[in-house]
């Protein structure tokens, strides 16, 4: 699972515990541990929600300013499917 930049920092300080990615499929699954450049995060749960649920309480949850901001980034590909993806950080000494 990838972050964008500005995001990254916010993940790490664990602000971020949770992403909307629009996807065809789900890339990721609940357990699953992904690399950062420092640390990984852990996968602790993965749900299919509707468009519609994404509001700009979680939006800002997410890491972004709103809702606007947060499709800008999340609609990027040929997905069509909404996902909620609830994670934690883990650092590199806990790795």
């Amino acid at each position: 699972m990838m972050f964008a930049k500005r995001l990254r920092e916010g993940v790490r300080e664990g602000r971020i515990t949770c992403s909307i990615r629009i996807w065809t499929r789900p890339h990721v699954k609940v357990g699953g541990a992904y690399p950062m450049e420092h640390g990984h995060i852990i996968v602790d749960a993965i749900r299919p929600i509707a468009l519609g649920d994404v509001t700009g309480a979680l939006a800002r949850r997410s890491g972004f300013e709103g809702m606007v901001d947060l499709l800008k980034t999340a609609k990027h590909g040929s997905g069509s499917n909404v996902y909620l993806v609830d994670f934690h950080y883990v650092p590199p000494e806990h790795a």
